[in-house]
């Protein structure tokens, strides 16, 4: 996230002695991205962060492709996915190529027997259903629905949940993610154009800094594989960090939507962006107000991107029997537009109270086995009158 942000207790500058109570030195670690060229934070730990005492064992829990090379509109019942106590266990992979794999999850409870790490990808956890804490190495954060948590690559964390009704859509990319560079001057600073800005931005509060030894198991994911290591300090033993890499939260019902006379292309609702995919909000709004004015979305053609939508909630317009939680894919080589009779229901309404999820990649999906089991068969046939 490209501002500064500190917590807790840190040297007055960087690389020099910083010493405990009892005379011991506080051990410094850069959290940086794109070798020492990308965003970075510097974080000071009681304990060195390099104690293994064990490595347990390793997992494959890669998506597992039933069709690599998808050319049908398809639409998946996400609230149909099971709930599941363990955290990682939860998350069922739906779409994913290269740069991307999109996830539902159900976890049902809050397990703390052990604290996860991607090291592969940085990820947007978005909150449907629940409430509960972020508990990261860098401090904590609240969340409830409707929240976007993005969460850096390497970030060592736990989610505690208040109870078991969660329901999370997760977008895991193997590219940073940053807020859209339109909507930021060259400083970094979000402009007044911007449809959010920092003040809408929760960064991480509260810093836990534990002192315990013991045996503390810590999950990385690697290249698809899951792999249990046992260190010998609590992983979060952070004193004080700064810098400009951190997780954060940011609250769909934040985003301001921007509207016009006539219908606004998709990008006026870009959220987050990759170099290889966008994430965009759709919030409830007014409607166009040209009077002649089509609210509802004309045909489009996909040419090099697949569209991904995730139903929040509300009456999506351009949609018929949409139920919440599911998920849509059109992909890239075909036109698609509103339902029959969206279009001509859409005149004349003034506002729409519709809050969706949309995800456009640049490179072909493919859908994994667990997504069709989940499918919803004929939504290819659901044009014809």
């Amino acid at each position: 996230m490209p501002f500064y942000r500190k917590l807790g207790s840190i040297p007055h500058k960087r690389h020099t002695v910083f010493r405990q109570p009892d005379g011991s030195l506080y051990h410094e670690q850069l959290f940086g991205t794109i070798g020492f060229d990308g965003m970075s934070s510097l974080l000071y730990h009681v304990h060195p962060p390099t104690k293994v005492k064990e490595i347990k064992g390793a997992k494959d829990i890669s998506p597992k492709v039933a069709v690599k090379k998808n050319m049908q509109m398809r639409a998946f019942k996400g609230f149909d996915v099971p709930a599941v106590n363990d955290l990682i266990d939860a998350r069922i992979p739906v779409l994913t190529n290269t740069d991307i794999t999109i996830y539902l999850s159900r976890p049902a409870n809050t397990s703390e027997a052990y604290f996860y790490k991607n090291v592969d990808a940085d990820e947007v956890i978005f909150i449907h259903e629940g409430k509960g804490t972020l508990k990261t190495q860098v401090g904590n954060i609240d969340f409830s629905y409707g929240d976007y948590l993005v969460v850096p690559r390497g970030m060592i964390y736990q989610m505690n949940f208040e109870d078991e009704s969660n329901r999370h859509f997760i977008v895991e990319s193997a590219h940073p993610i940053y807020t859209p560079k339109r909507y930021r001057n060259w400083f970094g600073q979000l402009l007044e154009h911007s449809p959010f800005c920092e003040r809408d931005i929760r960064t991480p509060e509260n810093l836990e800094t534990h002192r315990e030894d013991g045996d503390f198991i810590v999950k990385i994911k690697k290249e698809g594989v899951l792999h249990e290591y046992v260190y010998g300090s609590h992983p979060f033993d952070v004193i004080g960090w700064d810098g400009y890499n951190f997780p954060y939260a940011f609250s769909i019902h934040n985003f301001e939507p921007i509207t016009g006379r006539v219908h606004q292309p998709p990008p006026v609702h870009q959220t987050f962006e990759t170099s290889a995919f966008v994430i965009c909000s759709f919030c409830p709004r007014m409607y166009d107000y040209h009077p002649e004015a089509i609210p509802a979305p004309y045909n489009h053609s996909n040419i090099d991107s697949d569209e991904v939508l995730y139903y929040v909630d509300g009456d999506f317009m351009s949609r018929n029997d949409i139920s919440k939680g599911q998920i849509t894919l059109h992909p890239s080589g075909i036109p698609h537009g509103p339902h029959p009779g969206a279009y001509e229901r859409s005149i004349g309404k003034e506002k729409t109270e519709e809050l969706a999820v949309m995800v456009d990649t640049f490179k072909p999906l493919q859908i994994t086995e667990q997504a069709l089991g989940i499918e919803a068969k004929d939504y290819y046939k659901s044009w014809i009158h």
